[in-house]
């Protein structure tokens, strides 16, 4: 097998496996994004209720959570979820490949964002 016959056989496999490892990301995105969304309309439809709620203004702010559970807990676990990184795990795959560019570039390459290799032409050499 020659040099060029050999970086071939590697570009394939390195494509093959970015492909693969973006692939693998696409089911555990999408579940984190419908856990994002469904907590994001629970805490607004609780927010709704607790702003439009007549007693509001007449407790205190602790009063208040506590006579509105479905808000507090909603926004409660909204916050949990985004201080262990579901803003990381909903766009994993762009970050994957984000990454993947920048490390590409050196090698006058680039890729799409389902993995597939876009070779640039080369510079001109003067």
């Amino acid at each position: 097998m020659s040099l060029e016959q050999t970086a071939c056989e590697d570009l394939k496999a390195f494509e093959r496996r970015l492909t693969e490892v973006i692939a693998c990301q696409y089911p555990a995105t999408l579940r984190w994004r419908i856990i994002l969304v469904i907590i994001s309309i629970c805490t607004a439809i609780g927010a709704w209720y607790w702003l439009t709620d007549p007693h509001t203004s007449d407790v205190s702010f602790t009063q208040s959570l506590a006579n509105h559970p479905f808000f507090s807990m909603s926004s409660l676990t909204l916050l949990i979820l985004f201080m262990f990184g579901i803003h990381k795990r909903v766009i994993a795959p762009s970050i994957i490949t984000a990454r993947a560019r920048i490390v590409l570039t050196d090698f006058n390459m680039s890729c799409d964002d389902t993995g597939k290799l876009i070779l640039k032409p080369r510079p001109p050499t003067h």
